[in-house]
């Protein structure tokens, strides 16, 4: 996707991320742009009345009830943004941030903020020039919006504060808009309020989270199978009949995949008939689809409520269709944060039994006759050992990022804001745990591939051995004495998180896989 059309419907989850990771250029719908000048001059309106309009002539938060004269409402609107502007830490990721200013574009093209053409124009300007304003990790309380993050994107517009340009050089934000040829915002009323007052922040880290999980999801089925081949277990539960007698969504989803990878493998095939004495597989490896398919079910779950996020218009006030200005609470990021947490609760427990089935290849009780560890040479090679120390303790950080933050909550703003969703930090610790979940899955890819290969002269099924074969072309090396083995750990989750493996696997197939 090479162009994104914002107008005042919803973009989609797929838009937010061709445009966040893959720099798609941004178009704005000519009618909803007429819309946005139709709505502004409803707050014109207001803004020269008397009687004070919160947000339009007086001041925000605890400071609501305050009128402020016209000709202070300009700097009201500037100050608003500067003072807001005061997160902390390191700096937050690139796509994060355009995913973010993408979804904030958006909601200024529905006409229910009230902000002038002009405004939406520079934020498309901004996005497409690949500038990139300095937002810090810390910051938002994810309550009235995620307001310091959004404030720091807001106030490169205005040519203040640090950015990074398309090339990734940092710089003084006017010099880059002047480069772009972009002149900066001069705000009028309600427009710094619009800008800040969103679930932007956390609701762009669901989108690309969704996005990377999904794709990990359709992974770990694939290492999973690797580890039902090394291991010598069985396809058998994977049945579509045992399934369907408990009509879970996701979990036949991940067994018609297990039953796909593996139709043609002969390593199962070696061990399927009447001479197999095993009664069952361990959970890891028979529960793998009911795990694995409740993981997608809360995927699915999570999207749901992302599709209705980013079919909203969240600003407070906010403008509504019949022309009227309302304060409001749709700024809580509660829904948004809870499915974040639930998000990174399931990856963990993935994680949890991929990091077991890498466990078992390891430990001779275990593995049906392998060596311990899969060293080369037993006692003085240490085979995959500390790669599976590496998967424990991923897992084991995992498990603390599972802490849900949206059960926490802390006051602000003189006790006005006495509740908040703690959205954002919801949304920072999942994409720690995405990238520490692809991690663990490389690792399990690594093992089960070792594993299989030392089950010669058995073969793997063409899914499985296509997979095997990308590893080994990119740095992950077959059986054989020690080595430096964090560089292959390095190459393999780089091919999980890139969705390589999947993509790899799915070409291999001759049924699509889920």
């Amino acid at each position: 996707m090479s162009s994104v059309v914002v107008g005042a419907g919803a973009v989609s989850i797929e838009d937010v991320v061709a445009v966040a990771r893959h720099n798609a250029t941004i178009t704005l719908d000519p009618t909803a742009l007429a819309g946005v000048a139709a709505s502004r001059a409803v707050i014109d309106g207001l803004a020269s009345d008397p009687n004070p309009h919160y947000g339009i002539s007086t001041g925000f938060g605890a400071l609501a009830t305050t009128f402020i004269e016209s000709d202070r409402r300009a700097q009201l609107q500037a100050s608003l943004v500067r003072s807001h502007a005061a997160g902390s830490g390191p700096e937050v990721e690139r796509e994060v941030i355009r995913a973010l200013m993408l979804l904030r574009l958006s909601t200024l093209m529905t006409g229910r903020t009230g902000v002038r053409p002009v405004v939406a124009e520079t934020y498309a300007a901004v996005i497409n020039a690949g500038i990139t304003p300095v937002v810090r990790e810390y910051g938002s309380l994810g309550c009235s919006g995620d307001l310091a993050p959004l404030s720091h994107c807001a106030l490169a517009t205005l040519g203040e504060g640090d950015v990074r340009n398309a090339e990734g050089v940092l710089m003084p934000a006017a010099e880059a808009l002047a480069a772009a040829g972009i002149t900066p915002l001069k705000l009028e009323e309600k427009e710094g309020l619009a800008l800040i007052n969103g679930t932007d922040g956390m609701l762009g880290m669901l989108a690309l989270a969704i996005t990377d999980l999904k794709m990990l999801m359709t992974t770990v089925d694939i290492s999973a199978a690797m580890s039902i081949e090394g291991l010598m277990g069985t396809d058998k539960v994977f049945a579509a009949d045992l399934h369907a007698l408990r009509p879970q969504v996701g979990q036949g989803q991940s067994a018609t995949n297990l039953r796909n990878i593996l139709a043609d493998s002969p390593i199962v095939h070696s061990h399927s008939g009447p001479e197999d004495g095993r009664v069952q597989d361990a959970y890891s490896l028979r529960c793998s689809p009911q795990v694995h398919g409740g993981a997608r079910d809360t995927i699915a779950h999570a999207e749901l409520v992302a599709g209705r996020e980013l079919a909203s218009a969240v600003d407070n006030p906010v403008l509504t269709v019949d022309g009227r200005v309302e304060s409001n609470g749709n700024f809580h990021g509660a829904p948004v944060a809870y499915v974040l947490d639930f998000l990174a609760i399931v990856a963990a427990d993935v994680a949890s039994m991929s990091e077991r089935r890498t466990d078992r290849f390891l430990d001779r009780a275990r593995n049906q006759g392998l060596p311990p560890f899969l060293a080369h040479e037993v006692g003085v090679d240490s085979g995959l050992m500390i790669a599976q120390y590496t998967a424990a303790g991923l897992v084991s950080e995992m498990k603390r990022l599972a802490v849900p933050a949206s059960a926490d909550s802390i006051p602000s703003s003189a006790m006005q804001e006495d509740h908040v969703s703690m959205g954002w930090h919801a949304g920072r610790k999942l994409r720690k745990a995405v990238d520490a979940f692809s991690r663990v899955v490389a690792i399990e890819l690594m093992t089960a591939a070792r594993g299989i290969d030392l089950r010669e002269p058995l073969k793997p099924s063409p899914v499985t051995g296509a997979v095997i074969a990308e590893l080994r072309s990119n740095g992950v090396a077959g059986p054989g004495a020690d080595r430096f083995l964090s560089p292959e750990i390095e190459a393999a989750a780089e091919l999980t998180l890139s969705g390589r493996i999947a993509a790899v696997a799915q070409s291999a197939s001759t049924t699509p896989l889920i």
